[in-house]
């Protein structure tokens, strides 16, 4: 990722609109700013949120709370708490995640 013509500048994400996005149950709620080419997001889960598709976007993400269950097309599955991050290529790994329990996420793609 190349970052160009972005003026230092802040987000406070609670002024940032919502968009409401149905999983297959639960819902996601984001908050979006597009800086060029990049977007950043403030994602929240509601409980026994499941995604409705398998992702094949590059992300960068980071768990504020709650946790996240992401599990790739291959089988492999992976829990994500507060602190934790994964990172993954455009087209690389289809993905798709889950939460019990709800989750804040902080994400860039």
């Amino acid at each position: 990722m190349k970052i160009d013509d972005i003026p230092f500048g802040t987000t406070d994400w609670s002024t940032v609109p919502v968009a409401e996005y149905p999983g297959t149950t639960g819902v996601a709620l984001w908050r979006t700013r597009q800086f060029g080419s990049i977007r950043v997001r403030m994602v929240e889960y509601t409980p026994g949120y499941l995604a409705d598709h398998w992702c094949e976007k590059g992300h960068i993400l980071l768990c504020l709370t709650g946790s996240l269950h992401t599990e790739l097309k291959d089988g492999r599955h992976f829990d994500l708490t507060p602190g934790m991050s994964y990172q993954v290529a455009d087209a690389a790994e289809p993905h798709c995640s889950s939460t019990a329990t709800g989750a804040k996420l902080f994400i860039v793609d």
